[in-house]
């Protein structure tokens, strides 16, 4: 049972890889967009906080460093049930240095369920790249 659970978990994975390189490969970096899903994969996708600070300024950078705090000694690795998070764009709004986005995410738990959540996410372009400015998450 334990390695049909392995084999789950890699092939989720291997799918979650795919579709970030399929949604790079589609983006340009220094786009809203592209900044966004980076932040995204980062952030909702990896768990990994480190990372997706890297893609934000202002009120983003502040939330996410509050989130690093309040995790700080919570590792994070292979032994760890990570959820599979699939997303898609709901409603974008874009003008010339800034942008919002709404995307609809379905979460799946390991042996926890499946649930739904709206992400707004909000990019504004600082000396002349594009970073995340704010985000929210609602039921």
């Amino acid at each position: 049972m334990k390695s049909c659970k392995a084999l789950r978990m890699a092939v989720d994975l291997a799918g979650v890889a795919t579709c970030i390189i399929a949604i790079a490969g589609c983006v340009k970096a220094n786009s809203a967009r592209g900044v966004v899903d980076n932040f995204v994969d980062a952030h909702y996708v990896a768990i990994n906080l480190g990372d997706a600070a890297n893609y934000c300024t202002g009120l983003a950078l502040d939330k996410v460093r509050k989130e690093q705090a309040l995790t700080a000694g919570q590792t994070i690795d292979a032994a760890t049930r990570k959820p599979t998070v699939h997303y898609k764009l709901q409603t974008e709004r874009v003008e010339p240095d800034r942008a919002t986005y709404l995307f609809l995410a379905t979460i799946d738990v390991p042996d926890g369920g499946r649930f739904t959540r709206q992400w707004m996410i909000s990019a504004r372009l600082e000396d002349g790249r594009w970073k995340v400015s704010n985000y929210s998450e609602y039921e």
